[in-house]
């Protein structure tokens, strides 16, 4: 019996496994190479992972931290249209005749910024954040 599992014996079908397989421990270099190639304009991310041997999840996860990590000062500044300015219609009274009544009611239903020269006006309905995208949006153009 022992004598037979000695014998060579011919194999007729070998398989090798390659790819992902088992825990691996990247560099902080190579983690951070493999990352910017990822990032690179048109490349395809799970190419990329197959191209290091390692599952396209794992390098998915590894650009979402680095996307989490990113400083908040490296956010592009918001950017907006040109605006159409026109003048106010000449149907409304200038505000010296306006009566007193009318004038409250003109102050309850917005605001009215001016930043270098530009005027904006806000409706009572807007939020709180739509309102300050609009100033930073006018101070990172003044």
């Amino acid at each position: 019996m022992l004598e037979d599992m000695l014998e060579p014996r011919v194999v007729r079908r070998l398989e090798v496994i390659t790819g992902a397989g088992g825990r691996r421990r990247w560099s902080a270099a190579e983690k951070a190479r493999i990352i910017e190639e990822a990032m690179g304009p048109g490349v395809v991310v799970s190419a990329v992972a197959r191209q290091h041997g390692m599952l396209p999840q794992h390098l998915f996860a590894w650009l979402r931290q680095a996307r989490r990590a990113r400083p908040r000062a490296e956010e592009p500044a918001p950017l907006f249209v040109p605006a159409l300015v026109e003048a106010s219609p000449a149907s409304l009274p200038p505000p010296a005749l306006r009566s007193r009544r009318s004038r409250r009611r003109d102050c309850a239903t917005g605001i009215e910024l001016e930043i270098a020269g530009v005027v904006v006006r806000v409706g009572a309905g807007a939020s709180e954040a739509a309102i300050t995208a609009v100033i930073r949006a006018l101070k990172a153009t003044s």
